[in-house]
This record gives structure tokens, sequence and C-alpha cells, in this order.
């Protein structure tokens, strides 16, 4: 019999939302019939969460040996001690962007040795990141780096619609200078593959263009379409991918939702997450490809402005939980 995977729960930037979510979320008895769910993070900030909520819940503490058994109604807890209880709610502070890289670091070293399973990650602040000294544009770049993967892509799933992004934390006009035929190719690629594994076999990829109507033969632009996407798709299909474009976004994301592709490969950061934020945020992921690890993440921010009022919506940190689960190695 498979035993239940560990999954690690990274508490990111404790003064929003996470400790409400992870709370909320392991409060729910789903969780544990098929996992065991280890909150990378503070203790008592989770206390605090547990009594905000008013939720029947006990937070113990382990240690760094992971010696402990998940069981509802007991919230696991690797407690770092990094914060103050009375940390303000809503507030960008250098302390709580460290706690949440902290938080991270400790959990990429616990799956590189294989003590846990998998990464699902509540959501941190950049700025209140780079206040605490981590100059990292979010998660993704922290997770590529601690791994050594160089070859790494953001894929949002959704259960209508997954897109996988060329580039993604940087300025627009940034963004359409770093896309380049290699990067495109191996982004086409990282799609494939991760599809593949998945059980989706020959998946159907759809390449968005960089301009309006994808440069429609050069009427828009300066030619970025011929230059840094058509020689990709071009080594892609030739190596068997089934891959088209590239194709105008603006009729692509329906063509996808609709079922003609399984996955869009977007050029930036807005093309892909606009589409997917507008089919709902509490059913979008975020999975990171690539690395020799798994990590899911919630598809949303720490939400500042309501962070300590009890009404944070957990679905996409259940979901992110579910399909760690599913993909986490189970032997």
């Amino acid at each position: 019999m498979n035993r239940k995977p560990i999954i690690g729960i990274t508490m990111g930037d404790a003064a929003g939302v996470g400790p409400e979510i992870i709370v909320k979320s392991l409060s729910q008895p789903g969780v544990y019939e098929s996992s065991q769910p280890l909150v990378i993070g503070d203790a008592k900030i989770l206390e605090r969460a547990a009594n905000l909520l008013n939720l029947d819940v006990r937070v113990k503490r382990i240690d760094s040996n992971l010696n402990f058994e998940a069981k509802y109604g007991e919230i696991a807890c690797l407690d770092l001690d990094l914060l103050p209880v009375d940390l303000p709610f809503g507030q960008i502070s250098a302390e709580s962007g460290h706690a949440a890289f902290e938080y991270l670091r400790t959990a990429i070293e616990l799956a590189n040795d294989k003590k846990i399973d998998a990464i699902c990650t509540a959501p941190l602040n950049k700025e209140a990141l780079h206040k605490g000294g981590h100059l990292y544009p979010g998660h993704t770049e922290i997770l590529a780096e601690l791994t050594n993967t160089k070859d790494f892509s953001m894929m949002l799933s959704s259960p209508k619609l997954k897109v996988i992004h060329v580039t993604t934390h940087v300025g627009i006009i940034d963004a359409v200078n770093m896309i380049n035929p290699g990067r495109v190719y191996d982004v086409i690629r990282l799609a494939h593959d991760t599809l593949s594994k998945s059980g989706i076999n020959h998946p159907k990829i759809a390449v968005c263009g960089i301009n309006p109507h994808a440069g429609e033969n050069g009427l828009f632009g300066y030619g970025e379409e011929e230059e840094k996407i058509i020689p990709a798709v071009e080594q892609a299909i030739s190596e068997g991918i089934k891959v088209e474009g590239p194709l105008p976004a603006d009729t692509l994301f329906y063509r996808a939702v609709r079922g003609d592709f399984d996955i869009v490969v977007a050029m930036y950061h807005d093309q892909g997450h606009g589409p997917i934020k507008v089919l709902g945020l509490e059913a979008g992921v975020n999975i990171t490809v690539g690395l020799p690890i798994i990590r899911t993440s919630v598809d949303h921010g720490t939400a500042f402005d309501i962070a300590g009022l009890g009404v944070a919506d957990e679905r996409s940190l259940m979901e992110a939980i579910r399909q760690a689960i599913e993909l986490a190695p189970k032997q």
C-alpha cells in the first residue's frame, strides 16, 4: 500500500491571508485522507489564525526530524519561530518578507533531501521580500536558484485552461526583449513533457503571438513573431510535438477553453494570467514546471486588504494541495 505523501505547506507572508487559508484548508478532513500536510512557518501565527476563525484545531509543533503523524483536528507545524505573535495584519515589513523566504528555503531543503514529497506555497509579498533582503521577483525564481534549475516555467492550471509562460515577472518592454527562439522552444518542450507525464498523449499546444493579431504578417510590430517565435514552433513540429502558432491571443484563449488545445504558451505575465483569473481566482493553481521537486501554489496574492478579517477564500489553496498530492511520488 502506498504511503500518504508529505506535503510541505509554506506559510507565505504572515501579514497576509496565508495563515488563514492554511488553517481553513487543514480544518477539513479530506486533506488527511490522502496526504500528511505539514506547515512550515510560525506556530503562534497559525494559532492566532485559528482563534480568529473560531476553529477548534490544535497546532502541534514538530522538529526538523519530522517525526509526526498528521491527523484531522491537529495541524503539524515545523515551527521556525521567526515572527512576533502581534505582527500587524496587512502591512509590508522586512521581518515578514524575510520569514516568508526562510519558510520557502527550508521547504526546498526538505524537498531536496526527500524528507517531504511536494511543496505547496501560500502567497508572499514581493515588496516585503525585497525589504527583507531577498531580491527575487517571486517564488519561481527562488525555487529555480535553490534547486539549480536552468529551464523552468510558471504554469497556471484551472479546470478549463492551462497556461505556461515564456516570461513572467518583468516589465513588458523587458519581456519582449527577453523572448527568443531558444526560450520559446524550451517552454513548448516543458509544456509537452509536463502534460505527457500527466497522462495526456500528444498534447495539443498553442503559442500566443506577441503583437495584436500575432503581427498579421508584419502589419503590427517589427517582425517579432517571425524572429522570435516561428523558428521555435518549427523546431518543435520537426520533433513531432503537436503545436500551432503564433496565434492571436485575443481569440486563442477562447479556443483553448472550448477544448481546441490542452495548453497555451503565453509570451508574458498578463497575457497568460488575465484569462486564467477571469475564469475565477478560486480555481487557479500555479505550478512551477521543470524543477526536480514538485511545487504548486495558490494563484492569488497576499490580499493585505482583507487579512485578519477571517473572510479569505481557501479554495485555491485547497486545489493547490490537491494537485500537489496528485503530482507527488507515493512510493
